[in-house]
């Protein structure tokens, strides 16, 4: 079996290792995430832990202060986990199908039409996830009912985010050097000869 591995010289290739690298690192900052909320409200002592997905119900003594954020969280990490499986399977197919690749004109454009689809699925993701993180600091807020002996660490949640807008700015610049693989862009190539000055 004949390996292509200069496909990791060219920008495609280069850019299918970088995505990888930043989508494991984007759903890796908030799957991971616990961090423990220690308050007191009406005199009570209370140890709360606050984890992905982030099914929040914090007693306060009155009232809950509650919230789901689970979808938000859970499409965010699923378009990481996407990411990062779609980049070993086309790495797989640059490297191993290079000249299919290269051949077969539907193969550029199914790769570029879900790149597109996992940069939309990143920006609507982010997007989705920093509304999410608004609401999560919202509702474990209490400083106007308890008092605060351990407050969250929320670096990792906001890091997660910057990764996201990241991965999405990351997919889309990629669409360039894809849409130079396509048969759209080489029948333009074709049509367009060179242009001959006039005298």
């Amino acid at each position: 079996m004949n390996y292509n591995l200069s496909v990791f010289q060219e920008p495609r290739g280069v850019m299918r290792i970088i995505q990888f690298i930043f989508s494991i690192c984007a759903f890796a900052t908030i799957s991971g995430y616990s961090s423990a909320y220690k308050y007191i409200c009406d005199n009570k002592q209370y140890n709360e832990t606050i984890e992905y997905p982030f099914r929040i119900d914090l007693p306060t003594g009155q009232e809950n202060s509650s919230g789901d954020l689970s979808s938000d969280a859970q499409f965010f990490v699923a378009t990481g986990v996407l990411s990062f499986l779609y980049c070993i399977f086309v790495v797989l197919l640059y490297v191993v199908c290079d000249e299919l690749y290269k051949q077969n004109t539907q193969i550029p454009l199914l790769d570029f039409g879900l790149t597109v689809v996992l940069a939309v699925f990143w920006l609507s993701g982010s997007a989705a996830w920093a509304n999410g993180l608004n609401g999560l600091k919202l509702i474990t807020n209490l400083e106007d009912k308890c008092t605060i002996t351990a407050p969250l660490n929320f670096s990792t949640l906001n890091i997660s985010v910057i990764l996201g807008f990241l991965n999405f700015f990351l997919w889309a610049s990629d669409l360039w050097f894809l849409y130079k693989e396509t048969t759209w862009f080489q029948i333009k190539q074709s049509t367009s000869g060179p242009i001959t000055p006039t005298v």
